[in-house]
């Protein structure tokens, strides 16, 4: 254990009563070390204080400070030294109280140097066990600290599939240290490339792979709080009570497809003030990214790089099916197909959808956001909003708010 040595403090106003005590014991046999002797309590705990003290024999009756008076500033101050009150037959009463105190044990005055050792023997045990508990309840905080990522993600995974009361993910959350209150958002991310290729992909090249994924993704949100986990069918899930904006996201799905070069599919929906909506929202995005997956590759490829490049309002069918080394004519018919939109529609919808998000999320002006979502003016890009939504983008904002 890490204390080898126990301090032992004196304090008595009688010199004789505390030279008997510090005479009769032999402390190192003890492992103990009379390290100060008061005469009043002012001093004792002046002393206390000082040498940090892991026993306190202290007489009841003192000048200046009592014993009772000391006993209750040590217990505020060094609520861990152990505390042995001297005490004559007439003062047993004060014993009594003093008891209250949670003092450890007594001693009659005059003090038998017998029932002075066995009373230590006792304190040094009661101390030795402290220690041990404090060293076991040091291992387990570390071992806790080490394995909390681990445990987050178990809870989130566990909490996304519905496989928690909403009491035990309160106590969770409250033991995880985590925020108590709703998450603002859960997003899927999935690399639909890495789906196809994993049968032929040995544990390395799986593993370099995922932990790719993951250090891109936790590089963008080290600065959020969050969780991030892999569910059973590969996909990395973020649980996340920050705001983060769109265009964040959209860096993130930039990014990974740069350090992958295969494209990625980013999901995302705000969850409903319930702890039991964390479940519905992630069966709605697993749903969503199951649809996504009879999306052939080209298609795909299509989507990320459009994905990429709306906010260029020079984007064009010509321009994507030349980098993807196909025809316009075969890349319209396919995406119709696939989609159910025209190419056009497509992009439309996708720049609307992050505009709506920016004027949900920031006070950015109309015109700032029209040039964000690829639109080469305020107008053009209030008539694709009307044409969508059915209202104009200022008009939008001002409900928004209202709600």
């Amino acid at each position: 254990m890490k204390k080898t040595v126990w301090n032992v403090l004196i304090a008595d106003d009688e010199p004789i009563i505390r030279e008997g005590i510090r005479d009769s014991v032999d402390w190192s046999s003890l492992s103990m070390n009379v390290i100060a002797e008061a005469e009043d309590g002012e001093e004792a705990l002046e002393l206390s204080l000082k040498y940090q003290v892991d026993i306190l024999l202290v007489d009841l009756n003192m000048p200046i400070m009592n014993g009772l008076s000391l006993i209750k500033e040590i217990r505020n101050k060094l609520p861990s030294c152990k505390v042995v009150i001297i005490t004559g037959h007439d003062e047993f009463k004060y014993a009594q109280e003093a008891v209250r105190l949670q003092v450890t044990d007594y001693i009659l005055k005059p003090a038998d140097p017998l029932q002075l050792r066995e009373v230590l023997l006792g304190v040094k045990k009661q101390l030795e066990e402290f220690v041990k508990q404090d060293e076991l309840l040091s291992i387990a905080s570390s071992q806790l600290a080490k394995n909390m990522p681990l445990l987050r993600e178990k809870f989130a995974r566990e909490w996304s599939e519905g496989k928690l009361e909403d009491a035990e993910v309160q106590r969770q959350l409250s033991f995880l240290e985590l925020p108590m209150e709703i998450p603002k958002q859960l997003v899927m991310i999935h690399c639909p490339e890495y789906s196809a290729k994993k049968p032929f992909l040995n544990e390395k090249e799986k593993g370099i792979i995922l932990t790719s994924i993951r250090n891109e993704i936790t590089c963008h949100l080290e600065a959020k709080q969050h969780i991030l986990f892999l569910d059973e069918s590969e996909r990395f899930v973020v649980i996340i009570w920050d705001d983060y904006q769109e265009q964040n996201w959209c860096q993130i799905e930039h990014d990974l497809y740069q350090a992958l070069q295969m494209s990625v599919n980013i999901v995302k929906k705000h969850i409903e003030e319930s702890v039991g909506s964390v479940q519905e929202v992630y069966q709605l995005l697993s749903d969503e990214l199951e649809n996504e997956a009879a999306i052939s590759p080209i298609v795909r490829r299509a989507k990320q790089f459009i994905t990429e490049n709306y906010t260029d309002p020079s984007l064009t069918l010509e321009r994507v099916a030349s980098h993807l080394h196909v025809s316009p004519v075969y890349l319209s018919r396919i995406i119709k197909q696939e989609l159910g939109v025209s190419f056009v529609r497509f992009v439309t919808n996708m720049r609307i959808q992050k505009s709506i998000e920016l004027l949900n999320q920031t006070d950015m002006p109309i015109v700032e956001i029209a040039e964000m979502v690829g639109y080469d003016t305020q107008h053009y890009f209030s008539t694709a909003f009307k044409k969508v939504t059915g209202v104009s983008p200022i008009k939008y904002r001002k409900q928004n708010m209202m709600l």
